[in-house]
């Protein structure tokens, strides 16, 4: 098992800048593909970010792409989104999400096997 508990949400007035963390706990994090993931109000959950377990390979949704960069601290067992130039459609509930496989190209939700609870991001205009 694993448990994920992200913090860092927050309200920003559009153009302004967040950083999301995700501490791990349980299982072994550095053997595990990490994942942001957000959704908004009356949508779906969307993929942001991906890092595959030895932060050498990175994966972002068009989106964000440019804006947002995902790392990771292996000896902190912490992932970290760093999200710039926010927009007001960037606002939704943010998710860390973990899978046990190599690789970075996870970007369906349902691939992931553990979850955080949640953080919220909300961007004025």
């Amino acid at each position: 098992q694993v448990q994920l508990v992200e913090s860092g949400g927050g309200l920003v007035q559009a153009g302004g800048s967040l950083r999301l963390s995700c501490a791990a706990s349980g299982r072994t994090f550095s053997t595990c593909t990490m994942g942001w993931f957000r959704q908004a109000p009356g949508k779906e959950r969307d993929f942001v970010a991906a890092i595959s377990w030895g932060a050498t390979r990175t994966l972002y949704a068009n989106s964000v792409k440019g804006r947002f960069t995902i790392s990771r601290d292996n000896a902190k067992n912490t992932v970290y989104l760093q999200m710039n130039s926010l927009k007001p459609e960037d606002t939704a509930v943010y998710y860390c999400a973990a899978v046990y496989k190599s690789g970075v190209y996870y970007t369906n939700w349902d691939e992931y096997d553990y979850w955080g609870q949640g953080t919220q991001v909300t961007v004025s205009s």
